[in-house]
């Protein structure tokens, strides 16, 4: 049996492995909802305390004795926190992030609640207010002190995939977290000095956070995520001319940065269907695209036949329908598909589509897991 790390690394240069991996937990969109996780940690009657991977989009740091469990192969490297600066005094609902942006808890169903964006501090800035906005410092200590140390243990001691995320890494979502969504989409029409100009400032912030980040753990790792939320249920949300004139030459930077300081594959997450994009992104380098949200990407089988000797697939799994109202023999059938669809020759690794949310029942992502064990053996069977 191969260990975790030579698994995932054979299907990343599409190989046969001697299963499709698997990844519950290995990064900021591939974790479970804090909610979602306390109640699979009651399931698999585990009951050590968890800890946040993310206090904004409140997920939770999967333990290794659950990934153990769920047969997981990849385990999370993220930043440290800022030591020269704290948040803002807010309301109790609220937070106010390191860029400046407030967010405000909503409460949802099943008992959970989200952290939503809610006041976004460039909403009404022009083109000279750039220079005087207080930017975050991409140099500050905290948030990689120690961290060398840390992920060299993890790297020795386990046998995991390492996958790494700066917390440096988008553009497009940054700034519509800055600047409003419909702001943001009005100023790529009416305002594009501007747009050039705020982009080139989150840009170089990631691209000097990102250095220091690797030059720290870059020899270890295996997988570097990155991405930024490009499509919607049935399109891009924007042209990919436009995409190409105002974005890709910002990717291309980002991805020559992270190629020159460690031989990692380069993950991209964008939900939606972004299948006109994938050319363009394999352009710039990417190797892995996440999440594959097949409610929006329907036809797997196509797109393994159009992209997959150039691209990996990491995820593929319905969290829209079939994870949370599913019952197991569906979550099991989906699993099944989607190994047929993209796993033959490698170049994919099982994951829900984006982070499992805390209505889906615990024996569906336990289903979800034990159904890679039982389909996922190369060869594929028919």
């Amino acid at each position: 049996m191969m260990s975790s790390r030579d698994r995932v690394m054979a299907a990343l240069n599409h190989r046969e492995p001697d299963r499709v991996p698997i990844d519950i937990g290995g990064g900021y969109s591939t974790s479970i909802s804090v909610e979602g996780y306390e109640r699979l940690k009651q399931y698999l009657g585990i009951t050590k305390p968890s800890e946040a991977l993310d206090d904004i989009f409140r997920i939770a740091r999967v333990d290794t004795e659950v990934m153990r469990r769920l047969g997981s192969d990849c385990f999370p490297v993220v930043c440290g926190s800022p030591s020269n600066w704290t948040p803002p005094p807010s309301a109790p609902d609220q937070f106010i992030d390191l860029w400046g942006v407030k967010w405000k808890r909503v409460q949802y169903s099943e008992g959970c609640y989200y952290m939503e964006l809610h006041e976004s501090p460039l909403a009404r800035a022009r083109l000279k207010d750039l220079d005087d906005y207080p930017w975050p410092d991409p140099s500050d200590p905290g948030f990689t002190d120690g961290l060398r140390e840390e992920v060299k243990t993890i790297y020795h001691e386990t046998d995991y995939a390492l996958m790494a995320d700066s917390g440096f890494k988008s553009i497009w979502e940054q700034a519509f977290f800055l600047r409003g969504y419909q702001q943001l989409l009005l100023d790529l029409v009416r305002n594009p000095d501007f747009v050039s100009a705020f982009f080139s400032k989150i840009l170089e912030i990631n691209l000097v956070a990102t250095a220091r980040f690797l030059d720290e753990v870059g020899h270890y790792i295996h997988v570097v995520r990155t991405g930024d939320d490009l499509a919607a249920q049935a399109d891009l949300i924007m042209s990919p001319a436009m995409y190409r004139r105002i974005l890709k030459p910002a990717y291309k930077r980002y991805i020559d940065l992270v190629r020159s300081k460690t031989k990692a594959k380069i993950f991209f997450h964008s939900c939606g269907n972004i299948t006109r994009l994938i050319d363009e992104l394999i352009d710039t380098g990417v190797d892995i695209i996440n999440p594959v949200q097949v409610s929006a990407i329907k036809d797997t089988a196509a797109l393994k036949a159009k992209f997959g000797e150039r691209i990996t697939f990491w995820g593929g799994i319905d969290t829209q329908h079939v994870l949370p109202r599913g019952s197991v023999d569906e979550v099991r059938s989906e699993v099944r598909q989607r190994i047929r669809d993209l796993g033959p020759g490698g170049g994919f690794v099982v994951a829900a589509v984006h982070n499992i949310q805390a209505d889906v029942p615990p024996q569906n992502i336990v289903a979800m897991a034990e159904a890679v064990q039982e389909f996922g053996a190369y060869p594929l069977k028919a």
